[in-house]
């Protein structure tokens, strides 16, 4: 119980102010709980609305690909770099040292590796993501397989359920099959179908028409970086997509199978976070790499 004694009135009420009634500076996210936003927050820089997220979480479906030989040595040293994590709970558990200061986005469903189509993945146990101290989840949703697409979206939707219960982000990740188109119609109707089953953010790949996308989605968009680029390429096409309305990019390959993974991510964020033209990303990529 507190000290009753030398209890004071209080006086400053700020009377002449009105009262603070701050709008949350992410896309659709106003209405969201303060949890959500907190999480949400960590993700996504105040300062610029964006984020920068290094996702290695390819082990799940690729097993050891060529710079995820080895997580300890390949990914710890260049995370400082990053606003965001991506990665699955295996990964985490076995080679991220605790004390590494960055928010994790867990990959959170399974069931499908490169020997096989997409399958009915599941999605983990909420409260190992809360275990984890996860400031986001990403679950895939197969849009257009018409084997997988009612089981992906009924996962996408419980997992927003059970995120909102415990005050976790859903990143949606829109899955690309070998039958489906990669243009603006499928990737507005993918995003839009996330995004309306509750996911906070949505994850896709950028296209020609991009701006229709992110305009069409009432909520942030983070672009898949996908298969490795040459750099200058890599990081016109983190340009492109900001330019045109992403909130940021999730670089994975592009990152970690460049020749100086480290000098790359901080290039990518330079067009991130700073508006760098990708003329001059690649200088600030050839700087640091030497």
């Amino acid at each position: 119980m507190a000290d009753l004694d030398d209890l004071r009135d209080g006086k400053d009420f700020g009377l002449d102010k009105p009262a603070r009634n701050k709008s949350f500076y992410l896309k659709g996210s106003d209405n969201l709980d303060w949890g959500l936003k907190k999480r949400l927050g960590r993700i996504f820089r105040p300062s610029t609305g964006r984020t920068v997220m290094l996702a290695f979480d390819h082990g799940f479906i690729m097993g050891p690909t060529s710079g995820l030989e080895r997580i300890d040595l390949n990914i710890v040293p260049i995370a400082q770099y990053a606003d965001c994590l991506m990665a699955c709970r295996g990964s985490m558990r076995s080679m991220l040292p605790p004390e590494l200061d960055k928010p994790l986005c867990l990959r959170a469903d399974a069931g499908s590796t490169i020997l096989t189509e997409l399958n009915h993945n599941c999605v983990i146990d909420m409260e190992d993501a809360v275990r984890l101290d996860a400031s986001a989840i990403a679950v895939m949703v197969g849009i257009g397989d018409a084997a997988t697409e009612a089981s992906t979206v009924a996962n996408l939707y419980n997992a927003v359920d059970k995120g909102n219960r415990f005050g976790i982000p859903v990143l949606g990740v829109t899955a690309v099959g070998k039958n489906m188109v990669r243009d603006a119609k499928y990737f507005s109707l993918a995003a839009r179908v996330c995004a309306e089953n509750g996911a906070h953010v949505v994850k896709t790949y950028y296209c020609d028409g991009f701006e229709q996308v992110t305009a069409a989605c009432p909520v942030p968009i983070v672009i898949a970086g996908g298969k490795k680029l040459p750099e200058l390429e890599a990081l016109e096409l983190a340009y492109k997509a900001i330019d045109q309305g992403a909130a940021g990019v999730d670089m994975g390959r592009n990152v970690f199978q460049s020749e100086s993974p480290a000098a790359m991510i901080q290039a990518v964020s330079g067009v991130v976070h700073n508006g760098l033209k990708p003329a001059a990303a690649l200088e600030l990529y050839r700087d640091l790499k030497h």
